[in-house]
C-alpha cells in the first residue's frame, strides 16, 4: 500500500485519469472528492462488500434454478 500525506486541495492522480483530490478534513473524517471517467465504477469499500455478497447470494439462487430447470428438462 502506498500512503500519502496531502493537504486540503492537494490531489493525486491514478493511471493518468483519475484525480483523487482531498476537499475536507473534519476530527478524523476525510472528504475525498473523486475525477474519473464514467466507465470507471467508483464504489466505498462496504458497498462493494455487499455488491460482492449479493452477487454470491444471486449465483446460488440461479444454480438452483438450473438444477431445477434440468430436472424438468429430463421429465
Amino acid at each position: 500500500m502506498l500512503a500519502l500525506s496531502r493537504r486540503i486541495g492537494e490531489s493525486i492522480i491514478i493511471d493518468n485519469e483519475i484525480v483523487v483530490t482531498v476537499i475536507g478534513v473534519s476530527g478524523e473524517q476525510v472528504k475525498l472528492g473523486i475525477q474519473a471517467p464514467s466507465h470507471i465504477k467508483i464504489y466505498r469499500e462496504e458497498i462493494q462488500a455487499q455488491i460482492r455478497e449479493e452477487n454470491k447470494a444471486a449465483l446460488k439462487a440461479n444454480d438452483k434454478s438450473a438444477e431445477a430447470l434440468k430436472k424438468l428438462m429430463k421429465k
